[in-house]
């Protein structure tokens, strides 16, 4: 049975919950539920597990905080013997509008701490990575105090069907392949 090993960046703690930081870890909440999984506790992460098509998945949300997320990344590629061509890490990306979702099989950390520990860690930038978009509508020096703010109401309108997209697309990233899923789903 193929394996995928889908890895949601986020902070753990409540005081991180359900802001655009943890853009990642709500994604993979989301799946979860959809599927029927569960998350449990497990070394540097929670972890849950699914089929889908004759393809096993398991997620994972780092319990590292983000600056600090190659390590469980390294770890559960290592663990569950999953091939770097089958890792996708899903970021928050202040670059694309609210709900917007992009996939690429390689390049830059776009300053993104997560991705920069993720490739130092791994020493190589070549594995998928989608970025859903958290849009930027915070005064010039107030970023980190939007990205680890909350969802204001006008933006979840957008989010919620963001995230549907993105399932879709990392389905479709399992399923038929990276370049389908880029095309289908890439705004």
């Amino acid at each position: 049975m193929k394996k995928f090993l889908v890895v949601g960046l986020g902070n753990p703690g409540t005081e991180y919950a359900r802001t655009r930081h943890n853009i990642g870890f709500d994604l993979l909440d989301a799946w979860a539920t959809a599927q029927k999984a569960s998350f449990s506790i497990s070394r540097l992460g929670e972890r849950a597990q699914f089929s889908l098509k004759g393809r096993s998945i398991v997620l994972i949300k780092p319990s590292t905080f983000m600056n600090l997320s190659g390590k469980a990344v390294r770890y559960w590629l290592e663990e569950e013997k999953v091939p770097i061509e089958n890792l996708v890490v899903v970021v928050d990306e202040l670059a694309l509008p609210v709900g917007h979702v992009r996939l690429k099989l390689k390049g830059t950390d776009g300053g993104h701490n997560g991705l920069k520990d993720i490739q130092a860690t791994l020493g190589r930038q070549d594995y998928a990575r989608q970025r859903i978009g958290i849009g930027q509508h915070f005064p010039k020096g107030h970023q980190v105090d939007f990205v680890l703010g909350r969802w204001t109401t006008e933006e979840l309108e957008f989010l919620t069907p963001g995230i549907e997209r993105a399932i879709k697309q990392l389905e479709a990233f399992v399923l038929a392949g990276a370049s389908v899923a880029m095309t289908q789903y890439n705004q």
